[in-house]
């Protein structure tokens, strides 16, 4: 028997719960007025009670029509929202595929059926089926965020819901290509610029200046119809050209040939002229891509010239080129505006700090004297920053003998000493690196960042000061010693020369620097030498300085009884030092340069463990390798014939495995056209 006042048994609208609590409120109250009717009179009481209950029932039914319209409507919704799931997996623009743990093919939408052709398809394996929607569907299978994949000439944005193993897959190739089409027509800026156009034309007459700007006009002119880009002169050693992003990716492939071209061709008719490029892309505003482009071609330049450099702004550079080493320019015009700008900068300084490289060298350490030499002409205090600890033997004693000249020893400081001295209206002198994080105190260039100027005889790289007050660097010096020498014959001739112990230190970094004059020799290096040498400079005394102790002799010898030619490349030896064993730069160094002297080796490379703990690599060339290239590949630099770098955190059989894929990348970017893949 079913119980009376089961929920089952009501009407539909006191299913509610809130409607039961109002109908039970309208109950008590109606009861309550009819008792107080009846009290007050009884006729009154009995009319009361008929009107009650008319209401009471018009309500009841009205809330009962309420309610069952009301599920009605849910249930007419529900209907309604399920069937619209359903078409929508039918007829949504959006690809479905539904694959089972053993890759059979449980379920495709129509919308996706199209891609497959006329295949039947339900309980088929996808990999039989279609390979290459299962290569990609596995490797994005663990992937959480949206992919852009390509499949059969069309691009799709693809989402994957791992735990129902279904894929959704989204048409967007018209949208991809209008994206691509904008990419590829972005414009891009670029300045050429002819290297030594002012040195190669001092000696040339009038018709055979015209006849080189002609030739070098039409070649630039063939290139840029040849890609269907535009060019312009600007100036007689400058040219600027437009070209859009797809057009550059193709100038890319090619290797900007145009630079060998003009190269060979001038050096035929006895005048070698070579070009600088720099491009910049990416950017809307022209105003922020041409400075951009001129950065890159002032990028280029520094690097010693003959090289294109393309890059975007907060964008890793691009090299292209950069074949030969830097020529030597014919005029000093360049030291003696430097010198004159050198001494106003001294005068708007309180104190000046100089400091090299963190493994300091010969030449870092002759420089910085050779600086605080000019500082002192010019009636300016100099500080000479040196790292505390040992160094290699011939930096040692020359430490050893400044510290014995009474002019020099109260003016070297530890880095500690010179942020203590250091004023915001101090000079910071970077000479023989321009890179922050190869100084010897990063703390005191963060310090003095808007007052940093740099001398070098290095390539410039993309690590670089961001506001250097003045930037004398030329990668065509033999040494920063040659460089700082040059200086000196544009001093006042009232102050105090320079002294013998400076000229020796100076004339030792250039001899070892330029291994006894072999090595990025030209007439302005033997110059320097010939001013140091009358200056004071002492044969024997530099012959003491570079004498090696036994250790690093013996370790030396090691190194080189370890080499062994690349497999690939018969012309290159490479030395793998033991992983427990360090050893110092310097040795490590000399032994690359040792190597150049065996018959048929043409460069070598030298991996150790360094003292601080990272694996170093030396690398030498007689100029037939570009081995800055393959430095750069692996974080360092250097010049066409002489190269380094620090790798963190690795081992020295994996650095080994490091070089030898970068040798063979710097050697396919240096490949012909023809066997390279665009």
């Amino acid at each position: 028997m079913k119980k009376l006042f089961s929920f089952t048994n009501l009407p539909p609208f006191l299913k509610n719960k809130i409607l039961r609590w109002i109908t039970l409120a309208l109950t008590l109250l109606s009861i309550f007025s009819l008792v107080v009717s009846f009290l007050y009179n009884y006729i009154v009481g009995i009319g009361f009670l008929v009107a009650v209950c008319a209401l009471l029932s018009y309500i009841f039914k009205k809330m009962n029509d309420l309610s069952e319209s009301t599920e009605n409507y849910i249930s007419d919704l529900s209907y309604r929202i399920n069937r619209g799931d359903q078409e929508a997996l039918l007829e949504m623009p959006v690809g479905v595929i539904i694959v089972s743990e053993n890759g059979a093919i449980e379920w495709v939408n129509p919308y996706l059926m199209p891609y497959f052709g006329d295949q039947d398809l339900l309980g088929t394996n996808l990999e039989e089926t279609n390979p290459e929607l299962n290569d990609i569907l596995t490797n994005n299978w663990n992937n959480p965020d949206n992919a852009t994949v390509k499949w059969q000439d069309h691009y799709f944005t693809l989402l994957i819901q791992k735990e129902y193993r279904t894929a959704y897959m989204i048409d967007i190739t018209r949208y991809y290509q209008i994206e691509k089409d904008y990419s590829d027509e972005k414009i891009s800026i670029g300045q050429v610029f002819l290297d030594n156009y002012d040195e190669i034309t001092q000696s040339m007459s009038d018709q055979e200046i015209s006849n080189l700007n002609n030739y070098v006009t039409n070649e630039l002119n063939i290139w840029a119809q040849k890609f269907g880009f535009f060019i312009k002169q600007v100036d007689e050693d400058h040219y600027i050209m437009f070209t859009y992003s797809k057009i550059l990716k193709d100038i890319e492939a090619d290797k900007f040939n145009i630079l060998d071209t003009i190269r060979e061709s001038t050096s035929k008719q006895n005048f070698p002229l070579t070009l600088s490029i720099g491009i910049a892309y990416g950017e809307d505003n022209l105003n922020e891509l041409a400075e951009q482009a001129q950065s890159d071609l002032d990028l280029a330049l520094g690097r010693g010239g003959d090289q294109v450099v393309v890059k975007a702004k907060d964008h890793e550079a691009r090299f292209y080129g950069g074949k030969t080493n830097p020529m030597e320019k014919r005029t000093r015009v360049r030291a003696r505006m430097i010198s004159q700008a050198l001494q106003e900068v001294f005068r708007e300084s309180d104190q000046i700090f100089v400091q090299g490289h963190s493994q300091p060298d010969m030449d870092s350490i002759g420089a910085c004297m050779g600086m605080h030499r000019l500082a002192q002409m010019n009636n300016k205090h100099c500080y000479i920053v040196i790292p505390e600890g040992t160094f290699h033997s011939d930096v040692q004693r020359l430490i050893n003998k400044i510290q014995e000249d009474d002019n020099l020893k109260d003016d070297i400081i530890t880095p500690d000493e010179a942020l203590q001295k250091a004023t915001d209206n101090s000079l910071l002198i970077m000479v023989d690196h321009s890179k922050p994080s190869m100084s010897v105190s990063s703390k005191l260039y963060e310090r003095l960042e808007n007052k940093v100027m740099i001398i070098d005889h290095h390539r410039r790289g993309e690590e670089f000061p961001e506001n250097p007050v003045l930037v004398y660097i030329e990668p065509y010096a033999s040494s920063t010693c040659e460089l700082i020498t040059e200086m000196f014959e544009y001093q006042s001739q009232d102050a105090e020369p320079i002294n013998k112990l400076e000229a020796t230190a100076m004339l030792t970094g250039i001899f070892i620097d330029t291994q006894s004059f072999t090595l990025r020799t030209g007439t302005r290096t033997f110059d320097a030498a010939s001013y140091l040498r009358s200056a004071g400079a002492d044969s024997s005394e530099m012959k003491e300085f570079m004498q090696e102790n036994p250790d690093s002799y013996m370790a030396r010898m090691h190194l080189i009884s370890l080499a062994r030619f690349i497999s690939d490349e018969k012309n290159m030896m490479v030395v793998s030092g033991e992983q427990d064993k360090v050893y110092d730069p310097v040795t490590a160094a000399q032994a690359a340069d040792s190597l150049l002297n065996m018959s048929g080796v043409s460069a070598s490379f030298v991996i150790t463990h360094r003292p601080d703990d990272l694996i170093g690599i030396s690398a030498r060339s007689n100029g037939e390798v570009n081995v800055q290239r393959v430095m750069e590949e692996l974080g360092g630099g250097g010049h066409l014939s002489s190269g380094a770098t620090q790798i963190a955190d690795k081992k020295i059989d994996e650095v080994d495995q490091m070089l030898d894929e970068a040798i063979k990348k710097a050697k396919s970017e240096e490949a012909p056209e023809e066997n390279e893949d665009s």
